[in-house]
Parts: structure tokens; sequence; C-alpha cells
């Protein structure tokens, strides 16, 4: 499917075309019908042969409803400019063109309209000049007459030829939808309807609004129901009776966890100039008021008044209410870092990336970033060559240089017992002991679940297999300890477990709970962060772990000395080294 807006001064007939063209009514309120201009967005389809499905949003051309015309016109890159060869080049034709141009619309129509009324030649001249130097510049033109059908299959062919020249989405792309229209329906629920500009949604879709989750229920466009539905499309959802309030016209329907709700944005805005006033941000069918703080030229910090899902890239029009002017808003950075020092907004304004998309441009921000913000600031493509992914991290190749050194000198202190994963990451700044074991390369090891150096020593090959297998357990879950079958399917049994013990490979933390070296100090460390006293509750959640590990390693950390058991059975941290606690049998 297709969809396409149309713009221009009120009436020069872009609902006549639309009619024309689809044979429905786009005009829907009897208000309009009234008055003979459109109100609210209008909506009508029609199939165009070598282009397939074509919806089409024809939007008000009066100055009183820009707003609403910017509604219709946020979602969309594909437009039809329409003016009349019996008026001149009027207000609400030049602010809509300056409304694409803002979006940065680049496919598109300009139609001379009542072609058999008065001749059309002027009225195209002028047109061109005024498209000249803007997104619409090269846009083919057409002159035909809604009222005769003359020149309306030409507009079709040309039609037509715009659409097949625009690139098609990943239908695999994480869902946008932009809700432009809600209402009930007596027995189905809420039903929404807008533009979906990402993605893909069929029945059983879950998407969210406002971090709220919901369930798509049923799937509707162009008038029938449909099994799956790909953008770009003009949809209506069936959300169920028990949808979020959330959702209003302006809200955006996204897959779970793939938009940033920005409080603060850094866009570029064309031209250069910042508005003075509070402007009002146009984004999808939502707008906002802003605080407008500049950077640099062309360079803006933005803060909402409420926040909004953006992404890197995203086209949106910066509007001032009082002078009626408009600014183009491309993102750059929904995640800015705080401007809390004087001169920091220069400094911001030098390093601000391009909004390339590129994997490369986030990691030269930081060095270590999550993929999963890099999904929701809406960073895609493959990391530069150099770059280590760690669990969910990619490092920049500086990083991981930077990084390393350190690690290595920090191992080599420690001397020939090296350090556990977790007290590797403290020692780095890294919150994700990942990152420590993706950082072991030569001559770095990880060795009996401890980062050391130097070759492999005499550790049976049987015993580093089981070593290796327990640390991979323990990752992510570092006080997850082993079951006794679990043990026994390691083969760590017994005098082979002792003497694993004995040689520091391993920890025994109480009776039945093993645990990789290191294990014993980083659970005391998290025990002593607690508000003292503290209850088994909470030292369970602190470690992350079961009631199964957390009695034997409390009591074991009592016999030690190392946190002190009370009458109500609450403990506190004492004074004795962990590292003790860690050593022997319990």
């Amino acid at each position: 499917m297709h969809v396409v807006a149309t713009a221009g001064h009120v009436d020069h007939g872009k609902s006549t075309l639309v009619r024309a063209l689809t044979g429905q009514e786009p005009d829907r309120l009897a208000e309009e019908a009234r008055r003979g201009l459109s109100i609210e967005l209008g909506y009508c389809w029609t199939d165009l042969p070598g282009a397939g499905e074509v919806a089409f949003v024809d939007v008000p051309g009066h100055e009183r409803f820009l707003g609403t015309t910017l509604t219709g016109l946020g979602p969309l890159r594909v437009a039809m400019l329409v003016v009349a060869a019996d008026d001149p080049w009027m207000p609400q034709a030049a602010e809509h063109l300056a409304a694409l141009d803002a979006l940065g619309v680049r496919h598109g129509l300009l139609v001379v309209t009542r072609a058999d009324l008065a001749d059309p030649g002027p009225a195209l001249e002028r047109a061109r000049g005024e498209l000249a130097g803007t997104s619409l510049g090269d846009a083919p033109s057409v002159c035909v007459s809604g009222r005769t059908g003359a020149g309306l299959d030409g507009l079709r062919r040309a039609l037509v030829e715009v659409l097949r020249s625009v690139p098609a989405p990943d239908p695999d792309a994480d869902v946008r939808f932009w809700v432009d229209r809600r209402f009930r329906v007596r027995g189905t629920g809420l039903v929404v309807t807008g533009t979906l500009v990402a993605g893909t949604v069929r029945p059983g879709t879950v998407l969210e609004v406002d971090g709220e989750a919901v369930r798509v229920r049923g799937v509707e466009a162009l008038g029938r129901a449909r099994g799956a539905v790909a953008a770009p499309a003009r949809v209506a959802l069936d959300l169920g009776g028990r949808a979020p309030e959330a959702l209003r016209r302006g809200a955006q329907l996204v897959t779970p966890g793939s938009v940033l709700h920005a409080a603060e944005v850094d866009v570029r805005v064309r031209p250069e100039e910042v508005p003075t006033r509070r402007p009002v941000l146009h984004v999808g069918t939502d707008h906002v008021e802003v605080r407008a703080r500049p950077l640099g030229p062309g360079l803006v910090r933005l803060r909402p008044s409420r926040p909004v899902p953006l992404r890197v890239g995203d086209r949106a029009v910066l509007r001032d209410p009082g002078s009626r002017r408009v600014w183009g808003v491309e993102v750059l950075d929904p995640l800015p870092p705080p401007l809390d020092r004087r001169g920091a907004a220069t400094v911001r304004a030098g390093g601000l990336p391009r909004p390339d998309g590129s994997v490369a441009g986030e990691r030269r921000r930081g060095g270590v970033v999550a993929r999963g913000l890099l999904r929701r600031l809406g960073v895609v493509g493959d990391p530069p060559a150099g770059t280590l992914l760690a669990g969910d991290l990619l490092l920049s190749a500086e990083r991981v240089e930077a990084l390393r050194e350190r690690l290595v000198a920090a191992v080599r202190d420690a001397g020939p017992a090296g350090l556990a994963p977790t007290a590797a990451a403290r020692i780095l700044g890294v919150d994700d002991v990942g990152v420590v074991s993706a950082l072991a390369r030569p001559p770095l090891r990880v060795h009996a679940g401890r980062v050391v150096l130097g070759a492999e020593d005499g550790v049976p090959a049987a015993d580093r297999r089981a070593l290796e297998l327990l640390a991979a357990d323990l990752e992510a879950d570092p006080f997850a300890a082993p079951t006794a079958e679990r043990l026994r399917e390691l083969g760590l049994v017994g005098s082979r477990l002792d003497a694993l013990v004995r040689e520091g490979r391993l920890e025994r933390a109480g009776r039945g709970v093993v645990l990789l070296p290191g294990s014993t100090d980083e659970a005391v460390r998290r025990l002593a962060a607690l508000e003292q006293p503290f209850t088994v509750a909470q030292a369970r959640e602190a470690l992350g772990t079961s009631r199964r590990v957390v009695l034997p390693l409390l009591a074991h950390l009592d016999a030690a000395g190392v946190t002190a058991r009370l009458p109500d059975d609450r403990r506190r941290t004492g004074g004795v080294s962990a590292a003790r606690a860690g050593r022997g049998a319990s």
C-alpha cells in the first residue's frame, strides 16, 4: 500500500481531486458539507494499476486548521501539492510547502487544478518557482480539471511513477503507528486509526503506548479485515475493551522497548534562526509545546512539556504560533547529556553526530553502549571494524584497547591468583562482568573462574572443562550455586572438588554451596551495602539467589565472623576479612 497526503490552499480543489481519483467522499462532517471546506482529515482510497492500493489523506487548507494539516502531513512522505489555475499563489499553499520541506518530503507531485477555468500556465510557472530550492524541487507536475476529468489519466500515470520511486521500507522493522482517531465500537471496544509508518501489524501483535502494553485484536485496512499489514499503510486497529487512556490523537503505538521517550532532544533546525517564543513541535500526529535552547548555528536543544517518543533521524516541524513561521527539525540525539557547566552548549554543538543512523557515530559518543539502547535511539547498521560485543554491550576499538591495558595491569598487580571477574569489573568501572570475559584475550585468559596472565598451567583437561562449564553457568547469576546434581554432572565431587577448592579454583561458601573464586568477597560487598542490620530476604534479593543458597552462605559467613547474627535473626556485617571466609571447607 502507498499513502499520499494532499496539501494546498483552501478551496483550491484538493477534496474534489481526491473525490475524482477515488470515487469516495473525503469530507465526512456535516459542517464540512455545509461550508464547502475541509475541517478534519479525510481518508479515501483506490487501486492504481502499476502501484496497487493507494490511500489518500486529505488535509484542511484553511489557515485556522494548520495544526490539523500538520497532523495529516506529519507521518507521510509522499504528497500532492495542489494549486488552482484561476487563483494566485496563496499563503496556505506557501505554509503547506514550507511544512513539506521542513519534513523533508522528496516524493510528490505538483498538481494545477481547475484547468477548465483558466490557463494553467501562469499558475504552474509560479508554483514551480516556489518549489525550486525545496525538497520537492524536482517533483513532476500535471494540469487537471477535477470537474471535467481532463488530465486525470495523466495524473494517475505520474502518480504511479512517483510511487514506484519511493523506497520500500523494511517490513520487519520495529512498528511505529501514529494515531489520528480513536472511537469505541459496541461489542468490539476501542478502535484507533492512523498511519503505519514502519513495521508490520497483525492480529495478536503486542505494542506499547507510553510504556503500557496493548494487544491488537484485529486489523483493518481500506475497508476490509487483514491478516497482516506492512508499512506504509492506513490502518484501523481493534484494541479491545481495556486499551490505555494514553491512546489519544498524537499517540504513537510502537514495538515494546523500541523507542525512547525523550525529555530533551538535540536537533538540527532549518533555517538556522531559533524561535524566541515557546514554539510548538509537530511530530507525526502529535504536537507539544517546547522550550528551545540554542547550541550553535542550526543546532538547538528542545525540552518538550512532556516526553515525546523520538528516534535518531526523525523529521518534524517546529512552528511559532504567533508569527506562523515553521522550521524543519531533524533529530540528532533523543538522549543528550546534561548541559550543567559554563560553555557546555558550545562543546555539545561541536560534538553532535550526524543523524546517519550508524553505530559508528554512537560509538564515538562514549565508547560503550548497550545494543538495546541503540535500538531505542533508532541507530541501525553493522558496527565498525574493531568493535567488541560483550553481551548486550558494544565497545569501540579505542575503548577496548584502553580497558584491556588497564585489565592487564590490574591482573599483574594481583599476582598469580589473578582477579575474579566481579573484582576486575569494579576496577575497570563497568557494570557487566561479561565485558571482562570479552576483554580476556592473550596475554589474558579466564581460568577456573578468574582472570589470569600467562600460559595454560597443569590443570587436567577434564578439570579445566568442568571449571569452564561452571563459570558459564554462573556468568549471569554468580550466586546461583550449582545443585548437587549439577556438580555430579560436572564431575566436581569428592576429592576432586576438595583439590580444586584447596588450589583456590573454587570456593566453598556454606554447606552444599560451591561458587567461583572471589564470590565471597563480592557477597560481603553487597551485604555491606545494605542498610544494617538486614534480613535474610534482603540478603537474598541483594545476591539475586534463592534461600537454598543464601541460608548456608549466611551461616558460613557467621561462622567466619564476617557477619553477625542478631537475636531477631537479622544480621550485620562484621570486621573479619571476607577472603578468610572464602578459603577452606565449611
